[in-house]
């Protein structure tokens, strides 16, 4: 069926082409001035039908070859085109776009012309299309360099503002310890967060542990990733990209950061520390923690609870709302009970911040 229709279009192009042979052949001749008689329009007529209609039975018998033409011009070009990188096939077809826009501008006035205007129409595209195409290849560096200039500029007026910040790569500590959502909740963290597909899988290692507080530390991980997911307005994407030569999973983490151009969130004291050395921004939540405690000056007076002794003789703990430690100098006495004591100097450390107090004299003077 495909044949016997492709069979019947090739004889009508073949007729209109006869037509077009006709014509010109008629034009060409002129054969008022070679014959004596005149020909009538009947003559004419069927001059240009017998040309007509032989243009279209040769098309016709020749639409066997013609329909395997296209096949082996395919094949040959699929074959042809693999061996080409794709950037050049792109800027080779653009220099041969604009070298067909060039020949039909130029040809415009020739088409007027029967039968050699389509034949210069077709020099034309032939001629100019190559050229396109060979100057494009040559230039090919310039013309790469000029798009992906424009493509800088179209990308930078674009982009949007979570788009022009760096991504936050979630290490498995800072997971479990859950302080990243209410964090994120806030606002104060923008810009994609990204789960490493190691570290889910190190958190479902941990969850399936046969000892209780890993598996109930895993499980907190898991949970913790599926509010974020679920609550947050930022995008929480989990990266599958792997780095096999690496068997640490941090040092998976600092790597993964360093590809994607993003910022390592953490309250590993440890890989704080090996980030810096390796050149790579973290986000510590301990340290942002310690950051937003309340300033506690020395002489400021407060009321705690002595929960223990300290380490050294005499020393009471007692702590605040935000887990600071407060050594109470001689509030070991004091132990279970609540009492008003004045800050005497406060120490910070990458564990967090000390405070050191001692009674005041009223109540100590109570005491004793």
């Amino acid at each position: 069926m495909f044949k016997r229709l492709l069979g019947i279009v090739l004889f009508l192009a073949g007729a209109g082409i006869g037509y077009e042979i006709s014509e010109g052949l008629l034009w060409l001749l002129n054969f008022q001035d070679f014959f004596t008689f005149a020909l009538t329009n009947n003559q004419k007529l069927f001059f240009i039908g017998l040309i007509m209609l032989g243009c279209g039975i040769i098309l016709y018998l020749l639409s066997p070859k013609i329909l395997k033409w296209p096949a082996d011009i395919a094949e040959w070009t699929n074959t042809a085109l693999q061996k080409v990188p794709t950037n050049e096939i792109l800027v080779g077809v653009m220099g041969l776009i604009l070298g067909l826009i060039i020949a039909n501008l130029i040809s415009t006035p020739f088409r007027m012309l029967p039968v050699v205007g389509i034949i210069i129409t077709i020099i034309l595209n032939i001629i100019l299309g190559y050229i396109g195409v060979i100057v494009a290849l040559r230039k090919k560096e310039e013309l790469m360099g000029i798009f992906s200039s424009l493509k800088k500029i179209g990308n930078k007026e674009k982009a949007r503002p979570e788009d022009r910040v760096q991504p936050k790569v979630l290490d498995t500590s800072v997971i479990i310890d859950g302080r990243i959502l209410d964090i994120c909740k806030t606002g104060f963290v923008e810009g994609n967060i990204i789960i490493p597909g190691f570290v889910l899988e190190e958190l479902r290692h941990i969850a399936d542990s046969s000892d209780t507080l890993k598996r109930n530390r895993g499980r907190r991980g898991l949970d913790i990733l599926n509010k974020m997911q679920k609550e947050l307005d930022v995008k929480v994407e989990i990266n599958e990209k792997d780095f096999p030569e690496i068997a640490e999973v941090d040092l998976k983490i600092l790597k993964m950061a360093q590809v994607i151009g993003g910022k390592v969130v953490t309250n590993d004291y440890n890989l704080n520390k090996v980030a810096e050395f390796q050149g790579v921004s973290v986000l510590n939540i301990n340290e942002l923690s310690n950051a937003v405690k309340p300033v506690v000056l020395p002489g400021e007076e407060m009321v705690v609870q002595i929960i223990k002794d300290g380490k050294e003789n005499g020393q009471g703990v007692a702590y605040l709302d935000d887990g600071t430690m407060i050594v109470v100098d001689g509030g070991k006495k004091f132990i279970g009970d609540t009492l008003g004591v004045i800050v005497t100097s406060v120490l910070q450390t990458a564990a967090g911040r000390m405070i050191f107090a001692k009674p005041r004299v009223n109540i100590q003077e109570k005491a004793i």
